[in-house]
């Protein structure tokens, strides 16, 4: 291993292990020596990458700032439809939610009072819900009359309010609640047409997390045709 590739192995496991600190203790309580020693370096070590801890903290949400725009361009770039790559992107933000503690810390330094950190990273999420809802409106697959506005608006307040209630119950990152708000909004939110071809729980995920909600739209219709079916009985 060259000195170049082990300088870019130290610096990130000190973002990493800072991510952990700053989750676990909050900016203020964060202490240098915590953030060292779980990365299995020095203070000194520490001190050659970044200057203080605002510049630790910066590092974590640029990583995180990063991660979310590779994320989401990877989804749309094999997705079909900017709709489909819109509730693909939630899900994939909530997984991260749930698994990366760069991508949780980061958000919480970008958005928290606490420590704010440039880049906002509920800010360039709700860029990037609007350039999808653009690029849907576009091609035809938004439903007649949705302002974009109000769907990104509606779209980045329920994630962010999952992010932020996830921080203590993982269950509001699960994608369960990610499905169900898909299945509430895309009945609105697309075009008939587009609306068949859509998949609340995600095309990544499509055979374990539930049928696409063509799927759930006849199931329902068939229960309103027969309403005295008893439940159980074919």
């Amino acid at each position: 291993m060259t000195k170049q590739e082990r300088a870019t192995r130290t610096r990130q496991a000190l973002i990493r292990s800072a991510a952990t600190v700053f989750e676990q203790h909050g900016y203020a309580q964060a202490r240098l020596a915590l953030i060292s020693s779980g990365a299995g370096v020095s203070t000194g070590a520490l001190h050659f990458h970044f200057e203080n801890k605002a510049a630790v903290a910066e590092a974590v949400v640029a990583e995180a700032s990063q991660g979310l725009r590779d994320l989401s361009g990877a989804i749309r770039r094999r997705t079909d439809t900017a709709l489909q790559a819109l509730v693909d992107s939630s899900h994939a933000l909530a997984e991260r939610l749930r698994e990366d503690p760069v991508s949780r810390a980061g958000f919480r330094l970008s958005c928290d009072g606490e420590r704010a950190a440039a880049p906002d990273l509920r800010v360039e999420w709700h860029h990037r819900v609007r350039e999808l809802l653009d690029e849907a409106a576009a091609a035809g697959t938004l439903a007649e009359g949705v302002s974009r506005e109000d769907a990104a608006a509606a779209t980045v307040a329920a994630t962010a309010g999952f992010e932020v209630l996830g921080r203590h119950d993982a269950a509001w990152l699960s994608p369960y609640m990610l499905t169900g708000f898909w299945q509430l909004l895309l009945p609105r939110l697309a075009a008939p047409e587009a609306l068949t071809r859509m998949d609340p729980a995600g095309t990544g995920a499509a055979a374990t997390r539930g049928p696409a909600l063509a799927g759930c739209a006849a199931g329902e219709a068939e229960r309103t045709a027969e309403p005295n079916r008893p439940v159980g009985h074919p």
